[in-house]
Formats: structure tokens, C-alpha cells, sequence
């Protein structure tokens, strides 16, 4: 093992070595593992940085760039990236949508091209808002629709037998418009436990319906083949159905079309109806995006933050994104034009919660909260009146970083500490994790022992151990013991400087209630969440 290996397989956890063996490093034709974690970085490293010739920069300037923000676990970018870079597949873009239209030609191509993402290792996002609603009648054949959801069981058990680049089941975000016919049987789908396993759900819900349920008032069902209105229903009755299976089965969420479009800035060329698997990246249709995360745990120095530390590795994740567009090997002609035409890339963060800590500030209170040319469509876009240049129509995101955040050996996208030790099962393997700042801090402030480390192992909380100072236990506070509240006030904090969207989860205890449900969504709605 060389030095350069030595020191990056240090700064990884054991569990981020076991996600890595299990899932990112190359496999000979034996199956067993043919790189180590400092060739990995190396071979994505070395596949991003040579797009910079083609712009006439030092590529082995920006190779050492590269290779060492992600070798210090300070950057890393999207799975598909890790996975594909410097392979024969190279797909390296996470997030795509898809146009369902109103035909079985367009239904079973996007069918098709939901396979081929999946296959190379990307998750994709669909409206079936288009689809005629079940029993309209069909021309052609002088019979009737099946419906929007009738499709989707189709496209679940596609991806039931496809995995995602060999390595991982693929996903869907699955999205019908509140004002669809077939609304009501959508909302309840997953109330059928086996239905729709692969899906994400979500309303499209518009600014004229959440008023309605503001104001107690009735809105339309339009038929999108005819354009007509069907019937009218109580928007509280709908929006009281909404929340009551979000409480029950968890799905569905809620996607603020308004909002989304309003802070497009391609609203030229097209409407969002979807996003991603997850609900960070709202995409037009045919559209890919790639991303990565900055681990803001490592942005900290002698108990503030590194600010021009986080200004240069902002540079690069910015730089590596953007080459990535360019170094893609696209799994459809159609993504590639679109995608090079608006070039939108999604930066964000992961070990927020990780930096607050060691920062001393809880995650519920006031303080927590608070070069190359433009891409193609610039003229087409809203920024074009504030910018002469600019190179991404869309810069920033936040996505969960479940697997990264275990590789980079913090906490996952912006959320607070799940618990202070705790279990992951990453395909089929039980991983057991005790919160390395909590075990810095602990060691640091005095307070670490061994005792204490089996108690919290038992309880995941330090809640109830006297012994700690009550700052450290709110500092200290995990996803449960945080109100609500202050989880959809923490993404609308960083809504209002993302161009894309935040992928967040609020935990609820398990004797929340419906009501409870209610006030998240009407919240997230007033505070202006996308999604």
C-alpha cells in the first residue's frame, strides 16, 4: 500500500471502506475487488480533468485539483460518477426526467429509455398529468383508458428487474397534477403495500389549489385530453386525503409546480412537472443532472469555518460538475442536447449538521438557520437580464447523500444527526456507526468515556444523561428529538439560496398525527419549499 492510499484509507471510517469495496471499486472478470479507494479517486481524478483541453487549461494542474478534494473526503460527487468515470460505460449523471405523453408509442418509449438510465446506473423522474384519466374513451380502438396509474405498475416492474448499473435498484419520482381526474386513486396508491414499490409520489399541487384549501373552497378536475372540466371537488376534502396517507403510508409528498416554475430560469423553454427520484432536482423533460456535495465538516478551523477553504472547494466542485457535462456518455441523443443546451449541474452540501457541531451550535435555534462562456439557452433564460454571462442555468442543490455522506464519514445532506450511533444495512451488510464528531467533541470537551459511549450505544441519544451540560445535549440533539418545525424552517433557510431544490426529511415521532402532517405541508407552502 503506497502513502497516498495510506492516507485516504485513515481518514475512511470502516463503514465508508465496506460501502466502497461493496459498491464503487472496479471488479475484475473474477468479481473481486481490482482497485483501491486512492485509485478510484485517481480514475475519476484523471476522466474529469481531461475535458479541460478541450479549453485549453492544464489538465494535470486540474487532475491534482480534483483528485485531492475528493481524496481528503472534502468533495465528492455523485454515485453514478464514482461508479461509471473512466469506464466503458461512463453514464455519469444521477438525475434525468422523462415526457410521458398521451400516446402507447410515447408511454412504452419512455418505458424503453427509463431502462437504458436505470441500467447505466441513473435514477429517473416522471408526470403522467397527460395521460387521458381511466375510462376516457380511445379513438383508435373504440375502447377505454386505463389511467395514469395502470402505466405506472408497468414502469415499477421495469425497474423491479433492472438495476441501476449493475450495482443498485433503480428509482422513480412519480408525479400527477392535483387537478387530474384520476387524482384520488393516485393519492391512495401506496395504501396497496405492494404497489408502486419503486416510486416516489408526488402531487403537483398549484398556488389556486393550496388557496382553495385556505379558504375552504371547491376547484376542478380537467380532463388533459379534452381540456374540459369533469367534475369539481372540495380542495380541503383532497388536501385532508393528502395528509392523511402521507401519515399512513409516508407517500405522497407534496411538489409546489408554482413555485418551482416561478424560479425557473428557463421558463422559455419549457415547464417543470417533475423532478428527480428524490425532489431536489425539478428537470425539464429530457433533461440530466449531475451532482456533489461538499462536506462542510471539513470546512471548519480551530472552531470556525474556513471560509476561503469553502470559497476554493466551491471553485472546483463547480469546475468538476461542469466538466462532467462534457465528459458524459449520455444514454440518449435527446438528454445530451438538452442537457448541453442548459448545462445545469447541482452543487450542494453534506455534514451540515456534523459543522454546527463542531461549531457548538444546535441545529434548532436561530443561529443554525441563518470563467468558461454561457451555457446555450442563456438568451432564452430570466438570468439574461441580470447577466451578460453565465455557465449553468442552474448551480446548487441539496441532496440526501446517503452513500456519500458514509464514504465522507459525516452526516447525510443537511440533516441533523439521525442518532449517535446507529445501524445502516447497505446491501445486505449491517453496519454499526457511532457519530464521529460526537466521539471528537466528547474526547475533546472531557466528557468522553466508555460508559457513556455503551449508553448511547443503547439509546442513540444523550438526552437523558445528567452528567452532559445541557448545551452539549442540545448541540447534540438528534432527527427525533428536533421539532418539526424547525426541520422544514431549516429548508426553507436553504430553499431561498438553492436554484435547484433541497431534499430534506422532517422526522416525526410515531404517535404524530394527521394535524401534524398538515401543519408541515401548509408551512413548507408559506415558507416557499419547492418540494
Amino acid at each position: 500500500m503506497g502513502k497516498e492510499d495510506k492516507a485516504i484509507e485513515s481518514k475512511l471510517s470502516a463503514n465508508g471502506k465496506t460501502l466502497l469495496e461493496k459498491r464503487y471499486l472496479l471488479r475484475n472478470a473474477k468479481g473481486k475487488v481490482a482497485e483501491k479507494p486512492d485509485e478510484l479517486f485517481s480514475r475519476v481524478a484523471k476522466a474529469i480533468a481531461r475535458v479541460d483541453s478541450s479549453y485549453g487549461y492544464s489538465v494535470e494542474k486540474t487532475e491534482d485539483n480534483f483528485y485531492q478534494v475528493m481524496a481528503d473526503l472534502e468533495f465528492l460527487p455523485n454515485s453514478p460518477t464514482l461508479m461509471n468515470a473512466g469506464t466503458e460505460l461512463g453514464q455519469l449523471s444521477a438525475c434525468f426526467v422523462l415526457p410521458v405523453e398521451d400516446s402507447l408509442k410515447s408511454i412504452f418509449k419512455s418505458l424503453q429509455d427509463m431502462s437504458l438510465i436505470h441500467q447505466s446506473g441513473g435514477g429517473t423522474g416522471f408526470s403522467f398529468s397527460d395521460l387521458r384519466p381511466e375510462g376516457d374513451p380511445v379513438r383508435s380502438t373504440e375502447g377505454v383508458a386505463s389511467g395514469p396509474l395502470s402505466f405506472m405498475t408497468i414502469f415499477d416492474k421495469a425497474t423491479d428487474v433492472i438495476k441501476q448499473g449493475g450495482r443498485r435498484r433503480g428509482a422513480n419520482m412519480g408525479v400527477l397534477r392535483v387537478d387530474h381526474p384520476d387524482i384520488i386513486e393516485f393519492i391512495r396508491a401506496k395504501e396497496n403495500e405492494d404497489l408502486l414499490r419503486n416510486f416516489n409520489l408526488s402531487v403537483g399541487v398549484t398556488d389556486e389549489f393550496m388557496e382553495a384549501v385556505s379558504q375552504d373552497r371547491d376547484y376542478a378536475l380537467v380532463n388533459p385530453r379534452t381540456g374540459k372540466v369533469e367534475k369539481r371537488l372540495k380542495a380541503r376534502d383532497v388536501f385532508d386525503r393528502i395528509v392523511t396517507c402521507a401519515c399512513q403510508t409516508g407517500d405522497p409528498g407534496l411538489l409546489f409546480l408554482d413555485e418551482i416554475n416561478r424560479k425557473h430560469p428557463l421558463s422559455a423553454v419549457g415547464t417543470i412537472e417533475s423532478t428527480n427520484p428524490c425532489g431536489e432536482v425539478p428537470l425539464l423533460p429530457y433533461e440530466s443532472c449531475n451532482l456533489g456535495s461538499i462536506n462542510l465538516a471539513r470546512m471548519v478551523k480551530e472552531e470556525a469555518i474556513d471560509w476561503q477553504k469553502l470559497k476554493e472547494t466551491v471553485h472546483t466542485g463547480v469546475h468538476f460538475l461542469d466538466n462532467v457535462i462534457d465528459a458524459n456518455k449520455y444514454p440518449l441523443p435527446e438528454i445530451e442536447q438538452k442537457t448541453k443546451q442548459n448545462r445545469k449541474i447541482g452543487l450542494g452540501v453534506m455534514g451540515f449538521a456534523a459543522m454546527l457541531a463542531r461549531l457548538g451550535i444546535p441545529y434548532d435555534c436561530e443561529e443554525g438557520i441563518t470563467t468558461r462562456g454561457s451555457f446555450p439557452n442563456l438568451p432564452r433564460s430570466t438570468l439574461a437580464r441580470d447577466y451578460p454571462a453565465m455557465r449553468n442555468a442552474t448551480v446548487n442543490t441539496v441532496a440526501p447523500t446517503g452513500s456519500l455522506s458514509i464514504i465522507a464519514n459525516t452526516t447525510s445532506g443537511i440533516e441533523p444527526m439521525f442518532a449517535l450511533t446507529y445501524r445502516r444495512n447497505v446491501m445486505g451488510t449491517r453496519l454499526t456507526e457511532i457519530d464521529p464528531v460526537f466521539e471528537e467533541m466528547a474526547r475533546k470537551h472531557g466528557f468522553y468515556s466508555t460508559q457513556l459511549m455503551e449508553e448511547v450505544a443503547e439509546t442513540g441519544s444523550l438526552q437523558n444523561s445528567p452528567n452532559i451540560p445541557e448545551n452539549t445535549r442540545r448541540v447534540f440533539a438528534t432527527a427525533l428529538e428536533i421539532q418539526p418545525r424547525w426541520h422544514v424552517r431549516m429548508q426553507a433557510a436553504f430553499q431561498k439560496h438553492v436554484d435547484n431544490a433541497v431534499a430534506k426529511t422532517v422526522n416525526l415521532p410515531h404517535e404524530a398525527t394527521v394535524e401534524d402532517f398538515r401543519e408541515i405541508y401548509m408551512l413548507a407552502y408559506r415558507l416557499k419549499c419547492n418540494f
